[in-house]
């Protein structure tokens, strides 16, 4: 919602300084709506001919996230933490056998219902499940293991970020769309040269309400959304950094408490859980 916030700001600023400084509304009111039309449909061509449909629904979905923010937060960090301690200390205990039945169906498993948000969080809980899997086939190089999952989480993070990349084409292109309107404008005050000044200045003016939307709607709008957009997705990608800080961490010999510190050293720093709290919510930890 700051994003709409920060949007509304700047048209009170924009049109405030206008009407502050003598300008006429009635000039850009009577060019928006077919310049909008011109700069938002050319826009919209743009961006379905350079994606595919996946990736057009993907950036429609993107503008959700930049309402709503990032999905995860402190407790959301708390369950998973507390999540990989079970798992790690129960490897470690029992042998990785012991964590079958928890990773190949962790909708059933005890340890995942207690969590929800995170069953329901497919690529989280793929991730967990598939890494634990791998230690219990015996592929147990820690730095190996490392990297494979540096390569998918890279993967992962490549195709979000598809959405922010998107919609900074479209921002760059907006300035561009917005001379094509201004110059068509043009094209329609020189077929009507023959009229007094007075007509002719409205028109031009018309005319450049098409510059000045690509620039407000390049700079002020989509440019902004793709930069939000775009620290939404790096500031969810660190969730998944914490649950390979653990498990690499766990992979290296780690005791359990030491692999999930080592995990909650890789939260982002607006969410981190201390250390006393985090060791309450572990010695809590109740799974059947």
């Amino acid at each position: 919602m700051t994003s709409l916030a920060g949007f509304a700001f700047l048209l009170a600023t924009v049109s405030g300084g206008y009407v502050i400084a003598g300008g006429n509304f009635a000039i850009i009111l009577g060019s928006l709506h077919y310049e909008m039309l011109m700069i938002g449909g050319a826009a919209t061509g743009a961006f379905v001919m350079s994606n595919s449909m996946h990736d057009v629904r993907h950036t429609l979905a993107g503008f959700g996230k930049i309402l709503k923010g990032a999905r995860y937060h402190k407790s959301d960090y708390m369950d998973l933490l507390s999540l990989l301690y079970f798992l790690v200390r129960l490897a470690q205990t029992k042998g990785p056998m012991a964590l079958e039945p928890h990773i190949e169906k962790p909708e059933d498993s005890p340890a995942f219902q207690k969590f929800p948000k995170l069953v329901a969080n497919h690529h989280a809980t793929s991730i967990i499940c598939d890494y634990l899997r791998m230690v219990g086939m015996n592929s147990d190089d820690p730095h190996q293991i490392e990297d494979i999952m540096a390569k998918e989480l890279k993967k992962i993070h490549n195709e979000e970020m598809h959405a922010s990349h998107a919609m900074q084409n479209i921002a760059d292109a907006l300035p561009a769309l917005g001379i094509v309107a201004a110059v068509l404008g043009v094209i329609k005050t020189m077929a009507s040269i023959d009229q007094p000044p007075a007509v002719l200045g409205r028109m031009i003016g018309g005319a450049l309400v098409g510059t000045f939307l690509g620039v407000l709607l390049a700079y002020g709008l989509m440019g902004p959304f793709a930069a939000r957009l775009k620290g939404i997705l790096d500031e969810e990608a660190r969730f998944f950094d914490v649950i390979r800080s653990v498990l690499v961490a766990h992979l290296h010999g780690n005791a359990p408490q030491v692999a999930v510190e080592i995990g909650r050293k890789a939260v982002p720093s607006n969410y981190m859980p201390n250390f006393l709290e985090l060791e309450q919510v572990l010695q809590d930890l109740q799974i059947a």
